[in-house]
């Protein structure tokens, strides 16, 4: 989790939704520290983002006030104090959604709410809430996604879960509504941020209606030498189209530490498809293996693409070329080595394309465990939402980062574990 970082969160209560700020783990000399916004035994959480706004702005006596981040914190913009959905937790609907049926996103919202709740229970350090977690060794299920809870045997597990919470839930969110409380605001301070947060409202309504009006204008007037010269330059790209953007499918090449694999995806509805079966990807030590390989019959989920016989039928003809795009290639090898080394170590470039990888090949597979432990709330998660997403108001993440790149191993492992060599 990237040090020195401090997030804004809604956390849904029973007296209704809250906004309060979360210090994710920091480093402080050889000390490790994490905290929300609270005072001694408190937990300040407020109505409104105005309300927060104004709190951060003009009080000096409260847990988070020496952290590294608290003066970027304070800087803010009122607007820019709103907690992103990635971060709205809601206590009070953990029960229904235990109760209900298992999917990808329950399971992630239910992991993602009771991660947080274990944070405030040790910050807080509220004995039922831990009690809580150690009595339920089954939470633990939560973050291995949809497939621990299919069939019979994950039915009973996602049932076992439901009963822990069904049993203990109410305490859980009793002993945490008993220590939210919000302090007193100075009233000027919130009509200010209030101010701030109806002008960016006002704002980004301005800029829909000038995109809007800029859309109508382009389709007011229409040349029509130009739209001809337009379909012209249309045709002549559609010439340079190769086979494999004709029919959909791309050639993938994947570089690990044990050497280059070659292999096709495709993306059906924006769902991933592998050339592969039952979550196992098919990959080939060369362009001519693979090319060999697509030549004869054989069962794979790409067969059922409607223009994958177009493949076969150029495989079988001697006509086709694997060539892999600069786009379709990802270079695993090192990358853990270089997060270690910190993010300046790190090509940009390489991690996006290897998360992209191991996502598509885990939704391939119907497993969220990479979503899972890609998350925020976890500290890689954190680190690799910093490189990928950078923001200039976030502190630079401090060492050591051991534990992420040992993070990202395991997600490699994993990545390479689906890979079936043919």
């Amino acid at each position: 989790m990237a040090s020195g970082d401090i997030v804004p969160i809604e956390l849904g209560l029973t007296d209704g939704d809250l906004v309060t700020l979360w210090a994710p783990r920091w480093r402080d000399g050889d000390d490790e520290w994490e905290a929300f916004l609270g005072h001694e035994d408190a937990l300040y959480g407020f109505e409104s983002v105005a309300e927060l706004a104004a709190f951060i702005r003009t009080d000096s006596d409260n847990d988070l006030v020496d952290h590294p981040a608290w003066k970027i914190i304070a800087g803010l913009s009122a607007a820019e104090l709103e907690p992103d959905e990635n971060h709205t937790y809601d206590l009070v609907a953990v029960p229904e959604l235990a109760a209900g049926d298992p999917d990808v996103e329950s399971i992630a919202e239910l992991e993602d709410t009771l991660a947080m709740v274990r944070n405030i229970g040790e910050v807080c350090e509220l004995e039922l809430v831990t009690k809580f977690f150690g009595s339920h060794p089954v939470l633990g299920a939560l973050p291995s996604g949809i497939s621990s809870f299919v069939g019979r045997d994950g039915e009973e597990l996602w049932d076992q879960i439901g009963a822990a919470i069904a049993k203990d839930w109410d305490a859980v969110l009793d002993a945490i509504d008993k220590i939210v409380s919000t302090p007193e605001v100075d009233a000027a301070a919130v009509a200010v941020a209030e101010a701030e947060l109806l002008a960016a409202e006002e704002n980004v309504v301005d800029a829909d209606d000038a995109a809007d009006s800029e859309e109508d204008a382009e389709f007011e007037t229409v040349d029509l030498d130009e739209e001809d010269d337009e379909d012209e330059d249309d045709a002549e790209e559609d010439t340079d189209e190769t086979f494999w953007h004709e029919v959909g499918i791309d050639p993938v090449k994947i570089v690990t530490s044990d050497g280059e694999y070659f292999t096709l995806r495709c993306y059906l509805d924006d769902d991933p498809v592998f050339l592969g079966k039952d979550g196992a990807i098919s990959v080939f030590g060369s362009e001519r293996a693979l090319a060999r390989y697509l030549a004869d019959d054989h069962e794979h989920d790409l067969a059922r693409v409607s223009t994958f016989d177009d493949v076969r039928t150029a495989a079988v003809d001697g006509s086709l070329e694997v060539e892999v795009e600069e786009e379709n290639v990802y270079v695993l090898n090192g990358l853990a080595e270089d997060l270690s080394h910190g993010p300046d170590a790190v090509d940009i470039d390489q991690l996006d394309l290897a998360v992209e990888l191991f996502t598509d090949a885990a939704d391939y597979a119907e497993d969220d465990s990479v979503e899972s432990a890609l998350a925020q709330s976890t500290p890689l998660g954190w680190y690799v939402s910093y490189l990928l997403n950078p923001d200039p108001s976030r502190l630079a993440p401090n060492p050591p980062f051991s534990a992420e790149a040992q993070n990202w191993r395991e997600l490699e492992r994993a990545f390479e574990g689906r890979l079936l060599q043919k």
